[in-house]
């Protein structure tokens, strides 16, 4: 990031008439000067691979760099509420995140309402009416009572019944599988918090950070870009 800003920041009336040409040979010796401890990339890789659930690779990984020794058993049992969750077994989702920390939704009434509100939804997507009406008065209206979000959410999830043909609803989304991996994310996002590990990967965001920094780049040089970040191989701005 520093690298980009040495140019982002120069003087806007040397670049006023003409934008600055950076040869291949210029950049890269200019990238090989930015020093990066292999400690770090380690760390940054490790972040990823534990916050996504890459179990096996986060293994291999932390023997084969050395990195800081993590509980790997605690990513497996997070995984497996967020499968549960995804396949629509929220019931069974609650009672695991139960077992590994009742605090987290104990102390988080609104991932509590949408894990019920998902309950919902599932029960609606199976055809059991009655049940799903019996559901949303008893665990879900007194909710919707003490908070006004959760009202509208809930008069949302229920005008599902109303319509024989779900796919007519004004708010059919919430059938969508996009709906169930949204509720697994948050979940997921809950318990890495109660961990005292981030909610979200740090590589993402500085790909991002990246993306940004070139664009605000192209307006004042030439210069090789990464265009694939798959590779993060430079190429030439005439490729």
């Amino acid at each position: 990031m520093s690298l980009f800003r040495i140019f982002i920041n120069q003087d806007d009336e040397d670049m006023a008439t003409s934008k600055k040409v950076i040869t291949r040979d210029e950049w890269e010796k200019k990238l090989n000067a930015v020093k990066l401890r292999k400690q770090d990339m380690n760390t940054l890789v490790m972040n990823f691979l534990v916050t996504e659930g890459f179990v096996e690779a986060a293994d291999k990984f932390q023997r084969e760099s050395g990195t800081k020794q993590i509980d790997l058993a605690t990513i497996t049992d997070r995984m497996a509420v967020k499968k549960a969750v995804q396949n629509g077994n929220v019931e069974d989702a609650i009672e695991k995140v139960n077992d590994l920390n009742p605090e987290i939704l104990d102390t988080n009434p609104e991932l509590f309402f949408h894990l019920q509100q998902q309950r919902l939804i599932e029960l609606i997507r199976q055809g059991k009416t009655e049940e799903a009406l019996e559901f949303a008065q008893e665990e879900l209206a007194p909710r919707g009572e003490e908070n006004q979000a959760f009202l509208q959410e809930l008069e949302k999830t229920v005008a599902l019944l109303v319509f024989e043909d779900a796919s007519n609803c004004p708010v059919k989304d919430l059938l969508d599988i996009s709906h169930r991996l949204k509720t697994a994310s948050e979940v997921n996002a809950a318990i890495l918090t109660s961990q005292s590990h981030e909610k979200d990967p740090k590589l993402p965001s500085l790909l991002k950070m990246l993306i940004w920094a070139q664009k605000q780049l192209d307006e004042k040089a030439v210069y090789p870009h990464i265009n694939d970040l798959s590779t993060g191989q430079l190429e030439d701005p005439s490729e």
